[in-house]
């Protein structure tokens, strides 16, 4: 291997992470603007699920479509193309006036990351293929969600702080730019090179009942878990997954191998990342409405104090990278959810005079534990998928992810929504009329606004006895919601330690693919 073929690849690696900081980019700065929204749209509760939920509807229901197309067609055009559509998108997402317009842009946004997320990791694993320097890589590669995590407050506080909240969109369009160029320029493209005809029933049956089901998870907090609409929805998604496999089972060139989900080292992993990022995303909508609405921080405030998180799983994902291959799959990914569990039992007994230090080694056992857990079972997931089938392997790692977040905002935000309204009944809060206290249940930044508009009109008793009222409120259902979590952590460690492998079996082999499983552009 000569040091110009080292230097090439890790040059393709430095571009595949720059569009993955792009992505990571505008998720943390859509989520610090949160609060803004709330104040300058008028979003509530329901809206700013939905502004975070659309991006992962179509993210999850195109995914796995997204990664098939890849692989047949070339996974360097499907790159370009989703990049070309996310920057576009997010453009224009600075330009809405409403809740309702923003969903929309969110939502072809979503599309535009679906065709990127998947490619960026079937690339690397075609690039990188002894598994030393494939786990290092995929270590990097998740390294750089943390710069993205980093980054995206920070830039997102400034902005906030001097300009309209459109501003944190605007900001990501030149680095898409600059992402479309490089990987224009750098990139090698692949695909598999025995090319079969596309599994349109895969595509439509995937598409249908991951959106189905993901949107079904989304609207559930409103409409009850056990309603009529909730139930229907989740019986349809699981007839259609059911069709899907038999379908994949039976045909020629399926889609999807779901004979994969037979693999334990496959499967286990998918459920550990699914949980990691059910707890991260839960946690993270609460978190940054806590640091906002109860501790008084600025934009610009809350972001840099997010940085201990961004920078603990950069060093949680190299160390799982480097760490996976000498003590195995098993331990390091237990390990990690033991440690999130910890972090998140700790956050449990947080208030409103916590001290920032306390929170910032919270956060920093939270980081370390995503990290730990992650790129081993990515690499775990990649190990098991031919190299020619990489494209649907990265979609299978994204789909795990992507549900496991909407299922966290979903279920995460209603518990504690639930929670903040049994804090605040009829005459809970003496003084305030009924449409006052109503309008004040919706969450605790539109309690907040009605407080400050008490104290506007000289009503300071009031306004303190509400403000009061609301914080408590949403400090309870914070607290009990992290317990929530940590127990969830502690299943999904015991199961992590039951079922993952310690070490990988041999790397598979597309028979067909052998002699050429990339084609070079």
């Amino acid at each position: 291997m000569t040091a110009t073929t080292s230097r090439s690849r890790s040059l393709v690696l430095a571009v595949l992470c720059l569009c993955v900081i792009a992505i990571y980019m505008d998720a943390m700065i859509v989520n610090l603007a949160l609060p803004s929204l709330v104040r300058e749209l008028g979003s509530s509760t329901s809206g700013l699920q939905w502004i975070v939920d659309a991006y992962a509807l179509t993210f999850a229901a195109l995914v796995l479509a997204a990664g098939s197309l890849g692989d047949r067609f070339g996974r360097r055009g499907t790159l370009l193309a989703g990049l070309v559509v996310f920057t576009v998108a997010t453009g224009a997402g600075a330009l809405c006036d409403s809740t309702g317009q923003l969903i929309a842009a969110r939502t072809v946004m979503g599309l535009g990351a679906a065709l990127i997320y998947p490619s960026t990791l079937s690339i690397l694993t075609n690039v990188f293929v002894e598994r030393r320097e494939r786990a290092a890589a995929i270590g990097v590669w998740g390294a750089v969600s943390g710069i993205g995590v980093v980054l995206g407050p920070i830039i997102g506080g400034l902005l906030l702080d001097h300009f309209w909240w459109g501003s944190v969109f605007v900001v990501v369009v030149p680095v898409g730019a600059l992402c479309i160029l490089l990987v224009a320029l750098v990139v090698p493209n692949s695909k598999d090179p025995r090319a079969p005809g596309l599994d349109y029933p895969g595509l439509v049956l995937s598409t249908v009942a991951i959106g189905l089901l993901v949107y079904t998870i989304i609207e559930a907090p409103n409409r009850g878990w056990l309603g009529g609409a909730s139930l229907l929805g989740f019986a349809g998604s699981a007839v259609l997954l059911v069709v899907l496999v038999f379908r994949e089972l039976n045909t020629e060139h399926p889609m999807i191998d779901v004979r994969l989900f037979r693999n334990l080292r496959f499967s286990a992993a998918c459920g550990t990342i699914t949980i990691t990022f059910f707890t991260l995303n839960g946690f993270t909508f609460l978190v940054t409405q806590y640091f906002q609405f109860l501790k008084s921080y600025t934009p610009l405030g809350a972001g840099v104090r997010l940085i201990p998180v961004a920078v603990a799983i950069i060093i949680g994902s190299v160390l799982g990278g480097k760490l996976v291959v000498k003590l195995g799959t098993r331990s390091v990914v237990t390990a990690g959810l033991i440690l999130m569990g910890i972090a998140y039992a700790w956050f449990s007994v947080d208030d409103v005079v916590t001290s920032y230090t306390v929170i910032a080694a919270q956060m920093v056992l939270i980081g370390l534990g995503i990290g730990s857990v992650a790129i081993p079972a990515t690499e775990s997931i990649m190990g098991v998928v031919p190299a020619a089938k990489a494209g649907i392997g990265s979609a299978m790692n994204d789909a795990t992810r992507l549900l496991g977040g909407t299922l966290g905002i979903a279920v995460v935000g209603s518990v504690h929504h639930s929670l903040y309204i049994d804090k605040l009944p009829d005459g809970s809060v003496p003084g305030v009329p009924g449409g006052v206290l109503e309008s004040s249940r919706d969450s605790v930044g539109a309690a907040l606004q009605q407080a400050a508009g008490f104290a506007a009109r000289g009503q300071n008793a009031l306004a303190d006895t509400l403000q009061d009222a609301a914080q408590t409120a949403f400090l309870h259902g914070f607290q009990i919601t992290c317990l929530v979590v940590t127990g969830v952590c502690a299943v999904a460690a015991v199961a992590a330690g039951a079922l993952l492998p310690t070490q990988p079996p041999p790397p598979p082999v597309d028979a067909e693919a052998e002699q050429s499983d990339v084609a070079q552009a």
